[in-house]
């Protein structure tokens, strides 16, 4: 077996140090709709003044959308009692990371089905954890899938 340093074998990815970490954003929002466009416009204001995005905005932008709506109408069950929280933070080696929780009781991301097969093709469900995992670099579900890491 090569050393780890061998370029035949790639060194694991490394997650985020917290300590290099630098929070940018916090936003708690009522799970309600109506209140993702306005949290992700915010959000986009932050991102779109951080270095290493340039061209990715739309990316990401449609990610977060996709990623807060499912918190709201899956997760939080649209009890606007209820509440979603976004952070977004960044560092200087890994770039941004986003991360949306909501307080449902999770869900198994492999058990949703692809929607790019057979009649889920025709369905109006399923499309957005697809697009988050084609538009982002990294996506981790964590917490039973209450909460959703997006690089």
């Amino acid at each position: 077996m090569p050393p780890a340093d061998s370029p035949e074998q790639p060194l694991p990815e490394k997650d985020f140090d917290p300590d290099k970490l630098h929070l940018l954003l916090r936003v708690t929002l009522a799970a309600d709709r109506r209140a993702v466009d306005p949290v992700v416009q915010e959000v986009m204001s932050v991102v779109r003044q951080m270095k290493g995005v340039d061209g990715k905005e739309d990316a990401i932008e449609l990610a977060l959308q996709e990623a807060l709506a499912n918190a709201v109408i899956h997760g939080a069950k649209e009890d606007p009692t209820k509440t979603v929280e976004c952070l977004v933070s960044s560092d200087d080696e890994r770039g941004v990371l986003i991360v949306v929780r909501d307080p449902g009781t999770g869900f198994t991301p492999e058990a949703i089905p692809s929607c790019t097969v057979g009649e889920n093709v025709y369905s109006n469900h399923g499309r957005g954890i697809f697009l988050i995992n084609q538009l982002m670099d990294k996506v981790e579900f964590r917490k039973n899938g209450t909460e959703i890491h997006m690089v």
